[in-house]
């Protein structure tokens, strides 16, 4: 199986896609402006208890506030309580960490009420998104994840993952990190630590300590509250951080800063794949030219269609996920309607499995599978489910198919489900239902393009428009692209863009950055806007 990630860079957002064997398997879209990550550590302040959950909320800047509980407060919490005291007694000198008092472990049958009071600080870190109508969850308990290992302040325990079967192995490790781990912390070795050599385990345990003391020098110097005091890692990285295995075959970024940010982090922990990364050069944009576009057009939505006709239905209500298999117009197997429903079950479970990782759907699955009579069946479709789900990083469980037929699948959810609306809203008319004779939209872009170059003085810019519109400005031995050219010159680039609608365009400059030229919007819109107020 081969594996490739393409980062794609825009000035608002990136989105980044995992592909195995050319297949899109894993999606993530961010705005770059994006405040709220898991892993983020803020120093903040109880807003409100709520004894009757046993929990409080804490104002960590967000518009609701963030919900922590009791349990959550972490068995260190009167550790980090006393040493945020003595961080912020002093804002000159720094009180050094390996000082640190470990106070007693906070008891589990406590109250948050005995515990925290209104309006003290807290460092907290966010361990779920908000989703929905919740605000972020959080912990007391702080982690700093690398590649390899997991520095946990104020731990004392050393852990090394369970997928490590080798006792000699677990043995070495835990032995290698007693003798390097300071004072004051605790270590969870994680599964890609297998057969490493202590000069990389000690690089990356140097690298989280120094990120906590960061954090705490924040805390020291800053009084607005609350503040972020750790920022987890960039998106590309922090996917990358988890994702990455030695079999990628290639990394592309169409963007020099990213390209590079990655580049040093595979450096640091992978220096001999560094030259997997590679930075995209193509004029086509880079989802369309690796097929990411129409593969995420036909993956998302209500409907995923996959083989021979089949479907899936997929609804997201507020308590669980809902999906419905349907046969849709296959044909019949020549082994009856029992082979039928279980050739079309099969062909679902491998569809859902990666439905699961492309969506990043959480909490309580429920599929509807086509009814099969003999057990042996049900059976081997739990069995290729459960296979399916192998390779899915989120913790996850699945129970056998009841005697309804229903499938119970919980999984790990840390931030909402991938949503991306496929269904495309008309660009040009924008919602008024009527639109210009599309006989003439080429002349409407040669408007665009004689106001760009004659009056705001751009030369060199390139035009996406839909492959067909593309195609049909490029055809014939004497194109309309090459009249524009002779008489704008030749800084007109036209790009077929799969994103873009049939009728919709956009202009974006040498540099590669987005040039508004629907200002004829804007103008009737403040007209409108104008004739109202004198109403």
């Amino acid at each position: 199986m081969t594996s490739e990630v393409i980062i794609d860079v825009k000035p608002k957002e990136i989105s980044i896609a995992l592909l195995e064997d050319k297949r899109l398997v894993e999606y993530q879209n961010e705005p770059r402006s994006a405040n709220f990550s898991v892993g983020n550590i803020y120093i903040a302040k109880v807003k409100k208890l709520m004894p009757g959950l046993n929990a409080c909320f804490v104002d960590v800047g967000y518009e609701r506030d963030a919900f922590l509980h009791y349990l959550d407060l972490g068995t260190q919490f009167n550790s980090y309580a006393k040493y945020l005291k003595q961080v912020q007694s002093d804002r000159k000198r720094l009180y050094p960490f390996d000082k640190a008092t470990r106070l007693p472990e906070l008891q589990k049958d406590g109250s948050i009420q005995q515990t925290l009071s209104a309006g003290q600080e807290v460092l907290v870190q966010i361990v779920k998104e908000p989703i929905s109508t919740k605000g972020p969850r959080l912990t007391g308990e702080l982690s700093f994840a690398g590649r390899f290992l997991v520095l946990i302040p104020f731990g004392d325990k050393v852990s090394v993952s369970s997928k490590i079967k080798s006792g000699e192995e677990r043995a070495r490790l835990k032995q290698l990190i007693h003798s390097i781990k300071p004072k004051n912390c605790g270590v969870i070795v994680r599964t890609v630590a297998e057969g490493k050599r202590v000069a990389e385990l000690d690089s990356e345990l140097k690298i989280l300590i120094q990120r906590w003391q960061n954090a705490i020098q924040k805390v020291q110097k800053t009084q607005q509250r609350p503040q972020l005091v750790y920022e987890e890692t960039g998106r590309a990285v922090a996917m990358l951080r988890d994702l990455f295995n030695p079999t990628y075959e290639n990394i592309y970024v169409n963007d020099d800063e990213i390209c590079k940010e990655v580049k040093d982090y595979i450096s640091l922990i992978a220096a001999d794949k560094s030259d997997i990364v590679k930075k995209y050069t193509g004029k086509v944009p880079i989802f369309d030219n690796f097929n990411v576009t129409k593969q995420i057009k036909s993956g998302f939505g209500k409907t995923v269609n996959y083989a021979h006709g089949a479907y899936l239905i997929i609804e997201h209500t507020e308590a669980m996920h809902v999906v419905d298999v349907n046969s849709g117009n296959r044909s019949k197997n020549q082994n009856g309607q029992e082979a039928t429903a279980l050739d079309t079950n099969l062909g679902a479970a491998d569809e859902l499995a990666r439905q699961l990782r492309l969506r990043d759907m959480g909490g309580i699955i429920v599929v509807d599978f086509i009814d099969m009579n003999l057990a042996e069946d049900r059976q081997m479709l739990y069995e290729r489910m459960c296979k399916n789900m192998q390779k899915d990083r989120a913790r996850h469980n699945i129970l056998p198919l009841s005697k309804f037929g229903l499938m119970q699948i919980t999984r790990q959810r840390v931030r909402p489900a991938m949503d991306v609306n496929v269904e495309e809203a008309c660009p040009t008319c924008n919602g008024s239902g009527k639109i210009k004779s599309s006989i003439l939209f080429t002349d409407q872009l040669e408007g665009k393009i004689d106001q760009l170059v004659n009056k705001i003085g751009i030369k060199k810019f390139y035009l996406h428009v839909h492959p067909y519109v593309a195609a049909f400005i490029n055809k014939g031995a004497i194109s309309m692209k090459w009249k524009w050219r002779i008489k704008y010159g030749w800084g007109v680039h036209i790009i077929p863009s799969q994103k873009l609608a049939y009728l919709q365009y956009e202009f974006y400059d040498a540099n590669g950055q987005f040039i508004d030229m629907k200002e004829e919007i804007e103008t009737k819109n403040r007209a409108e806007a104008f004739i109202h107020q004198i109403d």
